[in-house]
């Protein structure tokens, strides 16, 4: 019965497809280099916009080569709790929000939270 075992191909592990007539896209390759002392080497199409700034596997910003550092762009800084309670209400509101929920309070009509 072994003789007669069935051989096939596996499935999935091999392309039926060859690279026969297949032109590919023509390419470039960008050389960066990271503060650390890395070089990445990526593949880009020739028609793509390449990143003058990329992630190196260290965390650090790798620089194109031959490259200048682009200008960092202002930030906003953060909206904080108050900032955007501040949008909704004025400071003549919250005084007299905190004076009610005080009284309720001090007269027995509202427990304190935990």
């Amino acid at each position: 019965m072994a003789n007669r075992s069935l051989r096939g191909m596996r499935i999935g592990s091999q392309s039926m497809e060859s690279e026969d007539g297949v032109d590919f896209a023509p390419r470039l390759q960008a050389h960066y280099d990271c503060p650390n002392g890395h070089t990445i080497i990526l593949p880009f199409s020739v028609e793509a916009d390449v990143p003058v700034v990329w992630e190196c596997r260290c965390g650090a910003e790798a620089l194109l080569r031959d490259a200048s550092k682009p200008e960092a762009k202002p930030g906003k800084p953060p909206r904080t709790h108050w900032d955007m309670l501040l949008e909704r209400r004025t400071i003549g509101e919250l005084e007299e929000l905190l004076d009610e929920r005080l009284d309720l309070l001090r007269s027995g009509k509202l427990r304190r939270s935990a």
